[in-house]
């Protein structure tokens, strides 16, 4: 498997979405919060104090801990009931845009008077409460409301998200009635406190199906400024192309950035997502990193400076397409069309034009 997506590139990405620590330990600095004075301590490979965050939030056992080993570190779902409960902030990272995801402990109030908003709230696009679906929600729907309603004043621009976790156990019926359950007490907790329309969404989520992976997209994306420019752009490709549906992935996280309008289903999306993991396993065995190798000749360079890709015919019915765009997104495309290989050529071509547009976008400030 040639290029970025190799055993070296994923190396470096993965140290990236590792947990980070303080550079050097001291005193006057906060246990949890990791700050003194006032002011965050971020660590020596962390990010930036102007990087787009997000923060993972819920009352302790909700499920946070598990759902940022499942998404960002690639930890089987069974393994993450042996998982100690967070006591400091856990920083990964969506590799695609730099994104920072903060899992926060579940212990701790932080809109107590004793802690300083601006450090941990300032440059926050979206915050994710967990609540556990299994146990009694009434405090985590408190909780939430009281953070939302404090936080919309000052920090108007933050979007908020609900997962219901844990609901692979519940019956369909008693899942639906817990989510709309939840929505409602919701809402009107908010609306009675003189918040109409709240930036807020709900998402039914379990980390043993696909289901955390598509909420974790659809929060991203909306956070997201360039997402209707990406979206007009795969319209535009799934058309000349026919495919069904086309993704854009980061390839770490298995989160789709985009994807074009037309309806899908789950199903589509762990079609995607199965794919680009045996692809991702195929290059840490197969892969190398293009950046060393010094091919001998101009032929050998000219194939070793193409971009990764992958096209299987017959999977459910379905031919996959897969082309790699940069070290952290790929396009997956997929299709019916029976005639799709006989047309592949100008797939390539239409693929490679979109890629191009798309690398223009991706370099604008």
């Amino acid at each position: 498997m040639p290029s970025s997506m190799s055993t070296a590139d994923q190396s470096t990405r993965s140290q990236a979405a590792t947990h980070q620590t303080s550079a050097e330990p001291s005193s006057s600095v906060d246990p949890v919060l990791g700050y003194t004075n006032g002011e965050f301590q971020y660590p020596p490979m962390g990010f930036g104090k102007h990087k787009p965050k997000m923060l993972l939030m819920g009352l302790k056992r909700s499920g946070k801990s598990s759902i940022s080993s499942v998404v960002f570190r690639k930890m089987a779902p069974q393994d993450t009931l042996f998982l100690e409960a967070t006591t400091t902030i856990h920083k990964e990272s969506i590799s695609f845009m730099d994104f920072q995801v903060w899992d926060m402990p579940g212990q701790i109030d932080y809109l107590d008077g004793s802690f300083d908003k601006d450090s941990i709230f300032t440059g926050v696009g979206g915050i994710i409460w967990v609540i556990d679906a299994q146990d009694n929600y009434m405090e985590p729907i408190g909780r939430v409301t009281d953070i939302i309603l404090q936080l919309t004043e000052l920090y108007p621009t933050i979007k908020y998200a609900v997962f219901v976790h844990k609901t692979d156990s519940l019956t369909e019926d008693y899942r639906e009635d817990t989510i709309r359950d939840i929505m409602q007490r919701t809402s009107d907790e908010l609306f009675d406190n003189g918040l109409e329309n709240p930036p807020v969404s709900y998402h039914a989520t379990s980390i043993y199906d696909h289901s955390i992976f598509e909420a974790f997209s659809k929060v991203i994306q909306s956070l997201v400024p360039q997402l209707p420019t990406y979206e007009a752009l795969l319209n535009t490709l799934a058309a000349t192309c026919r495919f069904q549906k086309v993704f854009l992935i980061d390839v770490m996280s298995k989160v789709y950035i985009a994807a074009d309008t037309s309806p899908s289903t789950m199903a589509t999306y762990e079609l995607a997502s199965d794919y680009v993991n045996a692809i991702m396993d195929l290059s840490d065995m197969y892969g190398y990193d293009r950046k060393q190798s010094q091919p001998p000749d101009a032929r050998t360079k000219d194939i070793c400076t193409q971009t990764a890709e992958s096209l299987v015919c017959c999977v459910r019915n379905h031919t996959l397409y897969l082309r790699e765009i940069n070290a952290f997104l790929a396009l997956i495309g997929i299709t019916k069309e029976p005639k799709f290989q006989q047309e592949k050529a100008m797939v390539d071509y239409n693929v490679q034009t979109f890629q191009d547009t798309l690398l223009q976008v991706l370099d604008r400030p």
